[in-house]
């Protein structure tokens, strides 16, 4: 390349940001005098080596407070996991002392029993140091102490609690009939040993009267230590604490300031202090790590790396010197030989210089890396050249000659390339006269593109435009494109050309039937100005309308319409139709709903097959009464000893079992019958009525008690009030079936029935849960729950769970199950569903309906 120059403005320009920068700084130093120079060159080090020391200490200063934050915080999770065990051990005896208060006051067990119960508990856990029986009248009925318990902690039967002991808390506890804590007692009985003892009151009820409390006290030693975990215990210094700090039990090493902890060679240990709850902040428990050493950042370490940088630094310095004239030397070299070299291997494009005479006078790197010729082997050549095809040489020539004849095309031209190794590239090439500083014309300058691979593109994009217009083709939906505000057909593929036609009477058709908006033509279109310029295209193209089931008459078809807003190849803003036929899918579904309807009746007749005994039972007491009555009135009426006030005293009784019976047969017919599904504005009152006078006849069969609480003022529920109470009865059924198989004893046989208002998934709901007291669900049930035909009875079908899931879902609702625990031991189950009040707002937060349920119907 003919060599050119430029003005020091011309080339700073043209340089990058850095290299502008660095050329400043030299033509800057070259301008001071010497003096300067060697100040500049004194203080600059000496700067730096500041800068150096104050990062080591900063990074110190860092390390140690990082360091400080994890003990810190290493501390805060070892206190609060104490504190859960402390909290999870007062529980425990707090419901142990509940259990025994509510078997003093429900009268379940005696004096003698009392007191080896709380002989039992004293004697199993070392921190309940007494557990005493107070009456209301503050006079200890029974007392157990620990044999290791103080004189002040043993009360004898009969002794009068004082009134300013414990007064606030036995009178807290009388007033909201919950256990209370205390606050925490010293007592100095002992003037060498101060105990801290802790009291529970537990108050006792009879009859919504109160009777008097437990008291439990815990000895704070003891709590502290057999409520502490080991590994705090062996970590820590653990204490406990009122809220005026005054120390309880344990002890604490004298606390250090968090300033002299930031110094690295301090031993202060972090520590951490949280209420223990369920006491509340009248008891602290606080803990101070033990330091085994001074950590990570000791004394001995901090100098040794203090040292280390300052002899560091001195050899910085000594060596920046040494190398400082070098860098200097070399520094303008090396710049301005990077920079013509960047620029020349940096480029992707070919270039190639041909003087006035057609010899190649510069190429570089990336024409000879296209080529595979090296500079050496192409510069001074002349045509033709070694990179021509021979095929194309006459071609190529006559080329050659219209650019040094100025006839080259501004647009560039096409040409078969040829590389050392044989192969044959495409490329297109660009010719520009070459201008020299003076102004003159000193050659030709050719820029050559590699473009196999865009070429190749164009051409699998042909390929690929081609494969999917063959499989739209043979689409079995017909899909048709069309501008918005003309009667234009862009698109039609061929299934839409059977169904409809070549033109676009069909679209707009599809369109109107599945109600979606579409652009009237106006007189708009025809002009030359689009209509619909201007619009914003991009929230229009980004979204997809909802899917529409139309169904076409001409064709007698079901078409499942879907439509989106896309932009043309022109530009222009088009609407997109795809109609698909689901004319078999519609079939299925009708024929799905149909047997979904009669899996429900036959879930109502087996139940009540089920329960025929019952039924045959409760109708025998009316039928009975109606018997006795009418044979009375006959043996009284032929004897002529009634009256007419007794007889229609005697008959107005008949009636009244007549009505009975009647109402418990009109109940089960009408629970029974099949039926349309009949949503409607329900009162759920109303329901849980109808479906507990039919379930207690089952459950008073079982010998089980049924409770059931329903809140005030319920809403009413769009519902089919047929389906929901089936849901109901099963779920009560099969409570007492499960309660028949645990084999519970009379008292613990029961189901209880509740039905509130709730805020689920924020939106308004019923719950309805029904617990009872069987043996609850094992792991194999829990997971086959609600698998159809699978059934833990022998004489069961498996279908009714599955049915109630598959009702509730159709409701937008759902169906859980869970068991109901006493500690480790299962005591019952719990079922529960809830069904929104308005279903709309259901529908609006959910994607699609459960699987089961297709229109609100089950589909199983």
């Amino acid at each position: 390349m003919p060599s050119t120059t430029s003005t020091p403005a011309q080339r700073s320009a043209q340089l990058p940001a850095t290299q502008f920068a660095l050329g400043w700084w030299r033509r800057w130093w070259r301008k001071q005098t010497p003096s300067r120079q060697d100040r500049f060159v004194t203080l600059g080090p000496l700067f730096a080596v500041f800068l150096f020391l104050a990062a080591v200490v900063a990074a110190f200063g860092y390390l140690r407070i990082e360091e400080m934050d994890r003990e810190q915080e290493a501390v805060r999770r070892d206190v609060e996991y104490a504190q859960q065990r402390l909290r999870l051990r007062l529980i425990e005896r707090q419901e142990q002392l509940m259990r025994l208060g509510r078997d003093v006051s429900n009268k379940e067990i005696e004096a003698e029993e009392f007191v080896s119960q709380a002989e039992a508990l004293v004697n199993q856990y070392p921190e309940l140091r007494a557990v005493s029986w107070v009456d209301a009248r503050r006079r200890v009925r029974l007392s157990y102490a620990s044999p290791s318990a103080g004189q002040s902690t043993v009360r004898g039967s009969g002794d009068q609690i004082k009134s300013g002991e414990t007064e606030a808390s036995f009178a807290l506890a009388r007033d909201i009939k919950q256990p209370v804590y205390s606050r925490p007692i010293i007592s100095e009985s002992d003037t060498r040993y101060k105990t801290g003892t802790l009291q529970l009151h537990v108050p006792m009820n009879e009859q919504g009267r109160f009777v008097g409390v437990i008291v439990g006290e815990y000895a704070l030693d003891g709590l502290l230590r057999f409520g502490v975990p080991t590994e705090v215990s062996a970590k820590y210094a653990v204490a406990l604490l009122d809220d005026q700090g005054q120390l309880l039990a344990g002890g604490l090493p004298p606390q250090r300031s968090k300033a002299a902890r930031l110094l690295p060679w301090t031993d202060a240990a972090p520590e951490y202090e949280v209420p223990v709850s369920p006491v509340g902040n009248g008891l602290l428990i606080r803990a101070q790590s033990y330091r085994a050493s001074l950590g990570v950042i000791g004394s001995g370490f901090f100098w040794l790396v203090s040292a280390l940088s300052v002899l560091t630094v001195w050899m910085l310095l000594g060596t920046w010197r040494h190398t400082r004239r070098r860098v200097q030397a070399q520094e303008a070299l090396i710049t301005e030989t990077n920079f013509r070299r960047a620029m020349e291997n940096s480029m992707l494009t070919g270039m190639r210089a041909l003087d006035l005479q057609g010899r190649i006078t510069y190429v570089n790197p990336a024409f000879c890396q296209m080529t595979g010729w090296d500079e050496q082997e192409l510069v001074g050549l002349v045509a033709p050249f070694p990179y021509w095809p021979e095929k194309d040489r006459e071609l190529l020539s006559a080329r050659l000659d219209d650019e040094l004849q100025g006839r080259s095309t501004p647009g560039g031209f096409e040409v078969r390339v040829k590389r050392k190794n044989g192969s044959i590239f495409d490329a297109r090439m660009y010719v520009s006269p070459l201008i020299d500083p003076r102004g003159q014309q000193a050659g030709w300058m050719t820029s050559m593109t590699d473009i196999t691979e865009p070429k190749r593109i164009r051409e699998e994009l042909s390929n690929s435009y081609e494969r999917f217009t063959t499989v739209l083709e043979g689409l079995d939906a017909a899909v048709s494109v069309a501008p918005l505000g003309s009667e234009e057909m862009l698109f039609a593929n061929k299934m839409y050309r059977a169904w409809f036609g070549a033109h676009v009477m069909g679209h707009m058709n599809l369109i109107a039937l599945a109600g979606v908006p579409a652009a009237n033509p106006s007189n708009d279109a025809l002009d030359a100005v689009d209509g619909l310029a201007g619009l914003p295209t991009d929230s229009l193209t980004a979204a997809m309308t909802e899917n529409a089931e139309i169904f076409i008459t001409e064709l007698g078809k079901w078409l499942e319409v879907r439509s989106r807003y896309l932009t043309w190849v022109d530009g222009r803003l088009a609407q997109m139709v795809i109609a698909t036929d689901i004319t078999p899918r519609r079939r299925a579904e009708e024929q799905s709903a149909l047997q979904a309807e009669r899996a429900q009746s036959a879930s109502r007749l087996i139940t009540m097959g089920e329960m025929a005994s019952s039924v045959a039972h409760e109708l025998n007491q009316p039928l009975t009464a109606i018997n006795n009555y009418c044979n009375g009135m006959v043996t009284r009426i032929q004897r002529k000893t009634i009256s007419t006030e007794e007889l229609l005293v005697a008959l107005d009784k008949t009636g009244r079992q007549a009505h009975r019976a009647g109402q418990i047969i009109q109940r089960i017919r009408s629970f029974v019958k099949r039926s349309e599904p009949n949503r409607s504005m329900s009162d759920v009152a109303t329901m849980v009525s109808n479906a507990l006078e039919l379930a207690d006849i089952e459950l008073r069969r079982h010998h089980v008690r049924l409770s059931h609480y329903s809140a005030a003022r319920l809403p009413n529920i769009m519902v089919d009030p047929i389906l929901i109470e089936q849901v109901l009865i099963n779920l009560m059924k099969n409570a007492a079936e499960s309660i028949e198989q645990a084999k519970r004893p009379n008292s613990r046989r029961t189901v209880e029935l509740r039905v509130v208002p709730k805020q689920i998934e924020k939106q308004s709901v019923v719950e309805f849960s029904i617990v009872d007291s069987g043996k609850g669900l094992s792991e194999e049930v829990s997971a086959r729950l609600y698998e159809a035909f699978y059934s833990t009875k022998a004489e069961g079908m498996g279908i009714g769970l599955k049915l109630c899931r598959s009702i509730v879902e159709s409701h937008l609702g759902r169906l859980d199950a869970e068991n109901l625990y006493n500690g480790k031991e299962v005591v019952g189950c719990r079922f529960t569903f809830w069904l929104p009040v308005n279903p709309l707002l259901a529908v609006s937060s959910t994607a699609a309906e459960p699987a089961g349920v297709k229109d609100g119907k089950s589909t199983l």
